[in-house]
């Protein structure tokens, strides 16, 4: 009877002491402190370190890219107390290692990218951004009250949602909002099929114009806005393949909030004319006009949630910064002081100190990938803080560009977001090139 007491118990403590390791691991996961992911410079060494339970075991032949050695001299799958291993990479590439508990229980596959030693120019410099859109952007819907007096909603007996793009009308693209009134007139209140797109998906609506008692014009009651322009900061540029990144974030219709969807933009340019301070629970501003409109620096190709990209085409405007930097991938990036580049009212890029206060472990593209805080007395003063139109400005951590300003905290000015430069890169298509 007593032997089967202690088997029971020795039994449940096992139980118990896994159920703490996998909360343990769960724990960790979540936090991110076990990344999925780490892309590692060729000719670099890197230390990985493996919590307890944790170790890793690898395949030396499937890793050529890498050599692969203990921190302690243990063996193959080590159980002791120090489970890192130290990476030497030896040619771009990919490669997988592996996670298991107490060395035997499969738990988790982590992916070692070995990539380019890259380098880029610092952005800082204020910009304005025109983007059109593809079609027309519904902002708004209405009611229509026809000649009859009879009361008529199309956009809810079609479906058809603030948000959505108006792309063509009976197979004619839609190329602004005065063309959207024009090709309803012309209908004479004939059947007109819609062509629109929701969330990147195009789907039809067969709609019939009404006539408007107010005007006799014919009406869709939709309200829809194809253009928008705004001045933000430029990330970085990239000479070899002529791209860039700019602010961090993209740009969203003011009334709907949904991204825009892009069909072609300039950037050129700007000039500072005002700045309103952030305070708590109101965001600043920094208010800036267009310079040579008519002679843009890019084009502009992409509006993305993590920023917008395109080409330069005449010769990179920062005359202060003009040294290329290299970049830093997120594993490199550390808790503590850095800095950003950044264009005020004097409309010159300068210098300004941040702290980084924590960095979070990502394996797919965030725009909140770090928090910062403005430390500079200079940029408190003129700003209070971070404030709109400063996204896209580039964070330097030790002469390395690690990411870019993207959101303030609006109850606290002086801390805000950040986006991992690598993240941007990617999204530009330079890791294409």
């Amino acid at each position: 009877m007593r032997h089967k007491r202690k088997l029971l118990f020795l039994g449940n403590l096992i139980l118990c002491t896994f159920s703490i390791m996998l909360i343990y691991l769960v724990v960790l996961d979540f936090t991110g402190a076990i990344p999925s992911e780490y892309n590692i410079k060729v000719g670099d060494d890197y230390v990985i370190d493996a919590r307890f339970p944790l170790s890793f075991t690898y395949d030396l032949e499937e890793n050529s890219i890498l050599e692969v050695n203990p921190v302690e001299e243990l063996s193959k799958t080590y159980l002791g107390r120090n489970n890192g291993i130290q990476l030497k990479t030896l040619e771009k590439g990919s490669a997988d290692l592996h996670y298991k508990v107490l060395g035997l229980i499969p738990y988790k596959t982590v992916k070692v990218n070995v990539v380019p030693r890259l380098e880029v120019y610092p952005g800082g410099q204020s910009i304005g951004v025109k983007l059109n859109t593809e079609g027309v952007l519904v902002v708004g819907v209405a009611e229509i009250t026809d000649i009859s007096g009879n009361r008529h909603s199309i956009a809810e007996k079609n479906g058809i949602r603030i948000g959505d793009s108006l792309i063509a009308i009976n197979n004619t693209m839609v190329e602004s909002s005065l063309h959207v009134a024009e090709l309803v007139q012309e209908s004479n209140g004939e059947n007109l099929e819609l062509v629109l797109k929701r969330n990147g998906r195009e789907f039809t609506a067969n709609v019939t114009p009404i006539q408007s008692g107010e005007d006799g014009s014919y009406k869709l009651g939709l309200w829809v806005r194809d253009k928008t322009a705004g001045v933000g900061t430029l990330t970085f540029y990239h000479k070899d393949s002529k791209k860039f990144g700019a602010l961090g974030h993209g740009i969203a219709d003011v009334d709907t909030g949904e991204l825009m969807s892009i069909k072609d933009g300039e950037i050129m340019n700007s000039k500072v004319i005002s700045i309103q301070p952030g305070k708590k629970g109101r965001p600043g501003e920094i208010r800036g006009i267009f310079n040579d409109v008519n002679s843009p620096i890019g084009r502009l190709e992409k509006n993305t949630v993590h920023g917008v990209y395109g080409e330069m085409i005449r010769d990179f405007p920062n005359n202060k910064f003009n040294v290329p930097m290299e970049i830093a991938y997120q594993h490199e990036i550390k808790e503590g002081p850095a800095y950003i580049l950044t264009t005020l009212d004097d409309n010159q890029i300068n210098k300004y100190d941040i702290e980084i206060l924590r960095v979070i472990n990502q394996s797919k593209a965030d725009s909140k990938s770090m928090i910062i805080r403005i430390t500079d007395p200079r940029l408190l003063e003129k700003t209070g803080g971070i404030v709109q139109g400063m996204s896209g400005s580039p964070i330097i951590q030790d002469e390395r560009v690690v990411g870019a300003v993207t959101h303030v905290l609006v109850n606290d000015p002086t801390r805000g977001y950040g986006i991992f430069i690598e993240w941007m890169l990617q999204e530009s298509g330079v890791f294409d090139n």
